[in-house]
Order: structure tokens, then sequence, then C-alpha cells
């Protein structure tokens, strides 16, 4: 009925359109071809814009971490190799904590942990030198991995450094999207890590892990994690973490 009445409506203004002069449709036809495409200058615009490059990096980061042999559970029954559910939820929050990050943090963030099931702890010797030294070989090889897929993609080497600083955690009291990296790293522990290391490490041993991370955290960091939904088990370690 109602495509009926509209059909019916446009019949008289239908009637009164006039076709253009022969002369009038040639120089609207030259004009037109002379326009590109509106969809081709999008994918021109598209391919040599930065968002399209950035997306690229941040694909190739995933593609890398999608072949984690190990697995985690994803929003729910699905799962995710698990350091490809690790770089998105670090991507999550440090959109959460920063409303305009830079493209060298988002990069940074996705590529944090980028391959890390390459390198396990137990490649290393036990003690804390063997785990200085295995931190310090991951957060460089991290830094190659990235700088490597950022120049392959036209990266200039400013923004390669910076991102390379930022995975190194070379300024993180003095630069403040270090420090929304820190404190995105600190709450995914928090959030998807806790629990776990409370079963294996013992609350005891996690009031004085707990008390560091919170001394690395800034005051976004901070406020965010005080609004996580902890278990009973969790909040009473963080309550003794910050009253001790």
């Amino acid at each position: 009925m109602l495509a009926n009445s509209a059909a019916a409506s446009c019949r008289p203004r239908c009637a009164r359109v006039q076709r253009p002069s022969p002369a009038a449709a040639a120089a609207s036809a030259t004009a037109a071809a002379r326009r590109p495409a509106p969809r081709r200058r999008a994918a021109v615009r598209a391919a040599g814009s930065a968002p399209g490059r950035l997306q690229r990096v941040l694909d190739a980061i995933d593609a890398l971490n999608a072949k984690d042999p190990r697995s985690t559970a994803w929003r729910g029954e699905e799962e995710l190799p698990y350091e490809l559910a690790y770089s998105r939820w670090l991507s999550d929050w440090v959109a959460r904590l920063e409303a305009a990050p830079s493209e060298e943090l988002r990069i940074a963030a996705r590529g944090q942990h980028v391959e890390r099931w390459k390198s396990p702890r137990s490649s290393y010797p036990e003690g804390r030198a063997g785990y200085l030294k295995w931190r310090a070989d991951l957060k460089r090889a991290h830094a190659d991995t990235v700088a490597a897929l950022m120049a392959a993609e036209g990266y200039e080497e400013a923004p390669v450094a910076r991102v390379r600083r930022l995975i190194n955690k070379l300024d993180l009291k003095t630069d403040p999207e270090n420090q929304v990296l820190e404190d995105a790293l600190c709450l995914v522990f928090l959030e998807h890590q806790f629990t776990e290391l409370i079963e294996k490490e013992g609350a005891d041993k996690m009031v004085d892990i707990v008390q560091k991370t919170w001394g690395k955290m800034g005051e976004r960091g901070r406020a965010a994690a005080l609004k996580l939904p902890l278990s009973e088990a969790e909040a009473a370690v963080v309550q003794r973490a910050l009253a001790g």
C-alpha cells in the first residue's frame, strides 16, 4: 500500500522533468569523464595515508602472534592464540586510557610481546641474573621485529626509533605515553593473569608483586585498577598490598 502510494505521488513530478539538450548532455558527460571515480579517489587516499600504513603494521603483528601454539579464552567460549589475545587486551587498555593514542603508541602496544613464546624463561639460567638477561633480550627482540615491520611499510626512522624506546621502556618516568603503556601492561596483568598467579605463587608473594606493580602505575592506571571486578581472593591481596 505504501509503495503504491509513493509511486503514484511521484508520477506528476516525474512527468514534468525535461530532457537536457544534446549539447548540455555532451558537456555533462565530458565533465564526468574528467572527474576520478569516487571509489578510486578513496582507494588512492587509503593506500597513501598513515592510517592505512598503521593498520597494515598492526595486521602484520597480529599475523605473527596468531602462530602462538598456546591458547586462551577470549570473550566467552571462543579461544585465541595467547599472544594474539594478549596484544588485543593491551591495545584495548591503551585505547581506554588514552583518548587519542599516537600511531607509535598503538604499534608499541600491539607489538609489546610479539612472538614471545619463541623465547621461554626456561631457555635462560635460573636466578635473577638469568631473569634480567631474558627480559632484556625479549625487549630487544620485540623491538627489532616491530621495527622491521614498520620499515617494510615505509615508516621513517624517527617513528621507528620512537617505537623502539616505548617497547624498551626507556623513558618511563618522563614520557606520558610510556606511562600509558606501562599502566596498560599492569591492568592486563590484574585483569587476566592475577588469579592464576595467586594459585601458583600464593597470596603472600602476590602481595609483594602487587605492591611493585602499583609503584609502576600512574594516576589513571591506578584509578582504572580500583574499578576492576576482582574476585574475593584478588581483592584481599590488593587490600593487603595497598595497606602495607
